[in-house]
């Protein structure tokens, strides 16, 4: 089984966010992740949270440990710290789970 994560932003620069998944994804892919899907949303419609959404996306992992391993990536942090910082605003946890593949 594999490990989904969904996932609601808020982004408040798109050619930032941009650069952060350009810098991430080579990282992203050579722990076995990999994105499902990924939306533009202008409208949220029911939530469970007071923080704007307008990204929504899946990332897939083979297991939560390898998840857990990329997030806490020496490689991806510094990624993470030039760039998602300045460019997102909230971070929603939407879900995460394992998946049948």
């Amino acid at each position: 089984m594999s490990y989904e994560r969904i996932m609601g932003l808020e982004v408040t620069n798109d050619s930032e966010y941009q650069k952060y998944r350009e810098s991430m994804i080579p990282i992203l892919h050579s722990f076995g992740g990999s994105f499902g899907f990924d939306f533009k949303v202008n409208e949220v419609l029911k939530s469970k949270t007071s923080e704007p959404i307008n990204r929504v996306f899946t990332i897939d992992f083979p297991n939560k440990e390898i998840m857990d391993n990329f997030f806490n990536d020496p490689e991806y942090l510094a990624v993470k710290a030039q760039y998602f910082q300045s460019s997102v605003k909230s971070v929603t946890t939407i879900s995460m789970h394992e998946k049948n593949t």
